[in-house]
């Protein structure tokens, strides 16, 4: 049993509790450019509540979502449900930490999607995220990331430090969760193939937004700036 199961209930309104919407902003912010998403790979995304917008507005799409948290799986299944897109939701409940399994489909999938999940993993493990994704993904694929970050100067810099500090202590406690800083992903995913078009930051600095292209095709996304616009 994964020590997220127990979260899987309260977990919504912990984050409103601690957040507000911002996270919830955070996860949804691209959102308006994937209504095209044909084939979505997620990757702990949780209780499902970015799942089942996607689906919701991709409505010609399927996806598959993995996690190593059978209670989270189970919320996300129910929200899909809820909008009429259980049909086109596959689960996998499995850990991530030696990457994807290799009976996913090679070159399948053009929307990768990882929100607050990296933080849960190291740098070793990452690598091995970013370059199994690379194999499963379609050549004009897309990688959407949120997560927390700690900026490289600024007000929010110390803030940030004490407040990601705090919350890898917390979800040790609650969950035995054993990454306790922020991968540096970046770096690990351009050298992986994929290159950055967007990223958008909030409170300060502490949220972040990311949209990655495949860097063969990152010329196909020079639109994405008047797509959300």
């Amino acid at each position: 049993m994964s020590g997220f199961d127990r979260l899987a209930k309260p977990y919504r309104w912990m984050e409103y509790l601690s957040f507000g919407t911002a996270l919830e902003n955070c996860r949804f912010h691209f959102l308006p450019v994937l209504r095209n998403t044909r084939h979505a790979l997620l990757l702990g995304d949780g209780d499902g509540r970015f799942t089942a917008a996607l689906l919701r507005q991709a409505t010609a799409a399927d996806a598959v979502a993995i996690d190593a948290s059978g209670g989270m799986l189970h919320a996300l299944k129910k929200r899909c449900a809820a909008v009429g897109a259980e049909r086109r939701i596959q689960t996998f409940c499995t850990a991530l930490n030696n990457g994807l399994s290799e009976s996913l489909p090679r070159n399948h999938f053009d929307l990768i999607v990882t929100h607050f999940f990296l933080d849960c993993l190291n740098d070793a493990e990452v690598e091995h995220i970013a370059h199994d994704a690379a194999l499963c993904a379609t050549a004009d694929a897309r990688w959407v990331i949120s997560d927390f970050h700690i900026p490289d100067h600024g007000a929010m810099r110390l803030p940030s430090r004490l407040i990601v500090r705090l919350l890898y202590l917390a979800f040790r406690l609650l969950t035995g969760l054993r990454a306790q800083q922020l991968p540096t992903h970046g770096p690990i995913l351009h050298r992986n193939g994929w290159q950055m078009q967007q990223q958008q930051t909030s409170l300060g600095g502490l949220l972040i937004s990311e949209l990655w292209q495949r860097a063969d095709n990152a010329n196909i996304a020079k639109s994405i700036k008047s797509e959300l616009q």
